[in-house]
């Protein structure tokens, strides 16, 4: 029998509270997170730029739809047992209602146990959000979250550093302040110095996410454990790199006319058993 979305949920949580950090790799389509599954992983998360490069789009705020964002996850979700959670950009709205909205769906409609709201606005020419709104947009993604019947783990995302802004006291003040207004976890994504890490974790009381796969930040779960890291999740890296398996590949045919990437291919049948339902 397969899990409830409140079961699904508890276990989530659970991850968050037991010591040490966990990994929750990011698929980017059902048969990724399949394979993710069988791995053994404990959850997942979807990435939003593996999707919008799955679709044929530049990866950027307002590319992929928020109905095709949920519908990705809800295939996700579907496809496997684990806890999933979404990457849900700006919420898709600058306003705090967008926001909670999105939350709503994503525990409603896509049956998501969590998700993220980051402070980035999209516009080049202002890309975060002035701290009083991207706090108040945070509060009600809370508010909604608090309102499921099942306890839904909410990320606050500050995206200073990935948006030319490493200004790390206005990093750690906005995430101090979407923990206030009850974010779950928080994501401080680029941070890439070991220093920068651990003065995050020291500065707030909730789980940490970090993202690895980024070059210049190389740590093992063991040493990001240890800088209080809880939760590590890897963005677009995943399917980067199975791109870039792609590409070499196909390069490979039409530079040279040869097809020696194959001795490297998964076996089709242990690709096609990986596929089974559960």
């Amino acid at each position: 029998m397969r899990a409830s979305q409140a079961e699904k949920a508890e276990r989530f949580v659970a991850l968050h509270a037991r010591p040490g950090a966990f990994v929750i790799p990011n698929p980017w389509d059902a048969g990724t997170a399949r394979i993710l599954a069988s791995l053994g992983f404990e959850a997942l998360t979807t990435t939003s730029a593996g999707l919008a490069f799955t679709l044929g789009r530049r990866d950027g705020a307002g590319v992929v739809t928020c109905d095709e964002t949920l519908a990705n996850a809800k295939a996700i979700v579907d496809a496997t047992d684990l806890p999933v959670a979404a990457d849900l950009e700006n919420g898709y709205g600058h306003k705090p209602e967008a926001a909670a909205e999105t939350i709503r769906l994503a525990g409603e409609v896509a049956g998501l146990v969590g998700g993220s709201i980051e402070d980035a606005t999209g516009d080049p020419r202002r890309p975060i959000y002035d701290f009083q709104h991207a706090v108040e947009r945070v509060a009600a993604a809370a508010e909604t979250a608090r309102a499921l019947p099942f306890p839904f783990v909410l990320v606050g995302r500050a995206e200073n550093f990935l948006h030319g802004r490493p200004d790390l006291d206005d990093t750690i003040r906005r995430l101090q302040a979407f923990e206030a207004v009850g974010a779950d976890a928080l994501y401080a994504p680029g941070l890439t110095r070991a220093e920068d890490i651990q003065t995050v974790c020291a500065a707030v009381r909730k789980p940490v996410n970090a993202v690895m796969g980024l070059r210049g930040a190389s740590f093992s779960v063991t040493e990001l454990a240890a800088l209080g890291v809880r939760r590590i999740s890897v963005g677009s890296a995943l399917s980067r790199a199975a791109l870039g398996a792609f590409i070499r590949a196909a390069r490979e045919i039409q530079e040279r006319g040869t097809f020696a990437f194959a001795e490297d291919a998964i076996p089709y049948a242990q690709l096609n058993d990986l596929m089974l339902g559960l």
